[in-house]
């Protein structure tokens, strides 16, 4: 499902929500969980699963191209961790 899908059926589900507003809705949420793990923190989502971030050493990689050496920066990366009830649910 992409963007566009979901905000189709959440307002094919809610008739009293234009498109536009249901747009924003989703923009918000989205930008509330990219500010949350942007400052370090997590978010949970019960019944759904926990959205966190986890640091990366620097490593040396290579150009796939050129086969030449590459340093790569640490950094952090954003991690899921699907909730008991996620897991419950794909693995009937």
């Amino acid at each position: 499902m992409i963007r566009s899908e979901l905000i189709e059926k959440i307002a094919g589900e809610n008739p009293g929500l234009s498109a536009r507003e249901v747009d924003r809705i989703v923009t918000i949420f989205f930008d509330e969980i990219c500010e949350q793990l942007a400052s370090g923190g997590r978010v949970e989502l019960r019944g759904f699963g926990t959205f966190s971030t986890r640091a990366r050493d620097g490593r040396t990689g290579r150009n796939p191209r050129t086969g030449a050496a590459v340093e790569i920066d640490a950094k952090r990366v954003p991690y899921f961790k699907p909730g008991k009830e996620m897991r419950a649910r794909l693995n009937v």
